[in-house]
């Protein structure tokens, strides 16, 4: 089954404006257990339904472009919804100083491509949305990249198992850097497979 917003889970942005500050205090909670950072720069963010919900709803709240924004905004995010044997992050390469963040992105040309999931002998490779390209002619990085780290079913039933290790990586030759996924954020993501 595909899970996706659809214009009837949109709500009126009065009504959304009364539980706006409780709905994002709910999605802190949601999003730490979802958040995975990596090496100096690199953050993922690993989306679902409930962060792609409010993202569609902060959008329509601030931008005030009424019925007419809606299909721009579901067509944007819901891509980024899992759809059962897969995992979605937002991969934000966080760095405030202006100078050091265009030397970086200067050198991770193709990053979208090296960024993986290990579990025992399985490595899943993650594609990049194909909606723009994130590395331009020069080889310079976008500061955010949307990847699916697709998994077979063999793959879900490891990841879900208790006690499984898994290592989130990126494998590129100008940032390298792997980390062991918490088994509270194991636990969370294990809950976005169908």
């Amino acid at each position: 089954m595909t899970k996706q917003i659809t214009r009837s889970d949109i709500m009126d942005m009065a009504e959304y404006a009364k539980i706006r500050a409780e709905r994002r205090k709910e999605l802190v909670a949601i999003k730490r257990d979802r958040r995975v950072p990596l090496g100096p720069h690199a953050t993922f963010y690993f989306e679902n339904y409930a962060t792609m919900w409010q993202q569609v709803h902060e959008m329509l709240f601030i931008e005030r472009g009424g019925e007419e924004q809606i299909p721009d905004e579901l067509e944007a995010y819901n891509p980024l919804i899992p759809q059962g044997r897969e995992l979605v992050a937002t991969l934000m390469f966080e760095i405030d100083n202006p100078t050091v963040r265009k030397s970086v992105l200067a050198k991770l040309g193709g990053v979208e491509e090296a960024c993986f999931m290990r579990l025992g002998d399985h490595e899943i490779i993650a594609t990049s949305e194909e909606d723009v390209d994130r590395t331009t002619a020069e080889g310079k990085a976008s500061s955010v990249q949307f990847l699916h780290f697709a998994f077979t079913d063999a793959q879900v039933a490891e990841f879900v198992a208790p006690g499984t290790q898994v290592t989130l990586g990126i494998k590129h030759p100008a940032y390298a850097h792997m980390t062991i996924l918490s088994d509270v954020t194991r636990a969370a993501l294990a809950k976005d497979f169908d």
